[in-house]
């Protein structure tokens, strides 16, 4: 189905979180979202981009994203006839890198179109399910009886998996104390956002005790070989998120044994089609995938659970409830029930749209471009 794009509004909103997040490369109090509202000439579409505000967990950051956009990005879909989510990605090449915001872009014309044909983003990317399993990331805390008390919570809160962030300093000792107080049954795995080098290879050897199903992304995330040696010297299988930006990458990094577990991330590799053809490598190679995520408000949550329904998203994924990150969502609260499980949003598109007295309070800017 193709469309005309008679509008783009790009608005920024400031969303506090609920509690502080820390990772091994920053502290977030509150989420400076970029959010694409696609108006055609047949329905509006919205998206959210997944930039931070600053460039540590990549290089894209959201000033710099709203920038790409509107000055590099959206002048290319203008000048197009006609257009349908399929063709987005191939008029953005030419812009070198930036798949954040690309993905963004993509996304709200894909939810437009869907919205239009009455179809919902999960039936159109393939899934198979009607609800994902919900696991957490529990940041790092100050002291490990904090850390136990929050993870307590989280495990009577319903969340089928316990995900550390970790990073050199907190990693041994916080993992430990989690196994101890909860036991061997409890889904455990730890993330380090590329924090550790290869000279760390014996010393993350010692996260094997745990029974963990996976360490995520320890080395830098160009270091696709230190990841294939680590894999030689650490019996936990490595997971790769940051590294994976594309299903090439993927591939590249499966056949040089770099990974044994994939992290999916669709505003890293540049939208939801691009996410299912990560998907669709991994489970040709038999890697196991799981749905990552970035603290998306409602919108982006929403959209991240129709691509966790495809079939090869077989380990908990990182999609958690709206309180989980937000005292009060953007959209109706995406809610999980007592044994752990979020439902797939049903109708057309993403399947959600704003609440629109809560985005215009949280509103700090509005910038609309026009073909």
């Amino acid at each position: 189905m193709n469309t005309n794009i008679e509008a783009v509004e790009l608005r920024r909103v400031a969303i506090p979180l609920a509690s502080p997040f820390r990772t091994s490369f920053s502290t977030q109090t509150e989420r400076d979202v970029l959010l694409v509202r696609v108006i055609t000439d047949q329905a509006e579409g919205w998206a959210e981009c997944v930039a931070i505000a600053d460039p540590l967990y990549s290089s894209e950051f959201t000033d710099g994203a709203h920038r790409i956009v509107a000055d590099h990005l959206l002048p290319r879909l203008f000048a197009a006839d006609r257009l349908n989510a399929d063709l987005v990605a191939p008029l953005l090449e030419p812009v070198r890198g930036h798949r954040m915001a690309k993905a963004a872009v993509e996304t709200a014309v894909l939810d437009a179109q869907l919205k239009a044909a009455g179809v919902p983003l999960s039936r159109h990317l393939g899934a198979t399910a009607t609800h994902v399993d919900s696991g957490v990331s529990v940041s790092i805390y100050d002291a490990v009886p904090e850390l136990l008390d929050a993870v307590a919570g989280y495990l009577d809160a319903g969340y089928r998996r316990i995900k550390l962030k970790i990073e050199p300093g907190w990693d041994i000792e916080p993992v430990a104390a989690v196994r101890e107080r909860f036991g061997d049954d409890v889904l455990l795995q730890v993330d380090a956002n590329s924090a550790y080098t290869r000279s760390d290879a014996r010393h993350l050897a010692r996260l094997d005790a745990f029974g963990l199903l996976l360490i995520e992304q320890p080395l830098d995330e160009e270091d696709i070989a230190g990841h294939a040696e680590l894999a030689r010297v650490v019996r936990t299988p490595i997971c790769l998120d940051e590294s994976v930006v594309s299903a090439q990458a993927a591939y590249e990094a499966i056949r040089t044994g770099a990974c044994t577990i994939v992290n999916i991330k669709p505003g890293r590799v540049g939208g939801y089609l691009e996410a299912r053809r990560v998907h669709d490598v991994c489970a040709a190679a038999g890697i196991p995938v799981w749905a990552g995520g970035m603290l998306e408000t409602g919108i982006g949550r929403a959209a991240n659970l129709a691509l966790g329904g495809l079939p090869n998203f077989t380990l908990p994924s990182d999609i958690s409830a709206s309180d989980r990150y937000f005292k009060q969502d953007l959209t109706e609260p995406i809610t999980m029930t007592e044994d752990g499980r979020i439902e797939i949003p049903t109708g057309p598109g993403i399947g959600v749209a704003p609440i629109p007295e809560v985005l215009a309070e949280l509103t700090v800017s509005t910038e609309v471009l026009k073909p």
